[in-house]
């Protein structure tokens, strides 16, 4: 189970990134439209943090996308 939960942080953390680099932010300016650190972004995006569901949920806003639409990680891979 662990690693199973460990795969599925690994793939958010691809989705971020995938995401944000398709709107062209940097780490930093997605920190800023979220309210998040660069810091604690990059930690998300290279599966080593878990964020919450408050945060995706301002990652999602900040993506202007549903936070269901976010954590859809079927079709990424590692």
């Amino acid at each position: 189970m662990t690693n199973e939960i460990e795969q599925i942080r690994k793939k958010i953390g691809t989705k971020i990134k995938l995401e944000r680099a398709k709107r062209g932010l940097s780490q930093e300016k997605l920190g800023e439209l979220a309210g998040l650190s660069k810091t604690y972004v990059n930690a998300v995006e290279h599966g080593s943090s878990s964020p919450t569901i408050d945060t995706l949920i301002r990652i999602s806003g900040a993506f202007g996308m549903k936070l269901l639409e976010l954590v859809d990680v079927e079709k990424v891979d590692l």
